[in-house]
């Protein structure tokens, strides 16, 4: 069991360095790495398909998830639902960037006591983002 965990963190680093050092795309690294490092393990062709499905039947649902928020935020950014909260809270904190640091900070913590990364993100940046962009607040 040592040994897979060295392969393990092997494979998170080589795949990091790819990245960073921009040798290969995201989506190249996350296919090529792990099967490279998977055929170093000593796993064959038909336990590394077997792994991989496995894989993607437990995240599938998480993606199609966010899949589908990105694209209903990103429409009712664009349709203008959010404009009036947007306008009441500018309008409360007054143009003061530190308001709406100090805001973003306390609805993450409060959004994240489910523990939920995913949805703490999406109705974080979507709740925010337009904010900040009004403000002219670096991002």
């Amino acid at each position: 069991m040592p040994r897979l965990a060295f392969y393990g963190f092997a494979t998170i680093v080589v795949f990091l360095v790819l990245i960073i050092t921009k040798r290969l795309s995201v989506i190249t690294a996350l296919v090529i790495v792990p099967v490279v490092f998977a055929f170093i393990a000593g796993f064959d062709y038909k336990e590394i398909g077997n792994m991989a499905l496995a894989g993607l039947k437990q995240v599938a649902p998480t993606g199609i998830l966010l899949m589908f928020a990105v694209l209903y935020f990103s429409v009712m950014l664009d349709a203008g639902l959010f404009d009036p909260v947007i306008a009441f809270i500018v309008r409360s904190v007054k143009g003061d960037p530190l308001k709406v640091v100090v805001g973003t900070a306390i609805l993450t913590m409060l959004v994240y006591l489910d523990g939920d990364g995913t949805a703490t993100f999406m109705i974080v940046l979507s709740t925010f983002l337009p904010i900040c962009k009004k403000l002219g607040i670096s991002r």
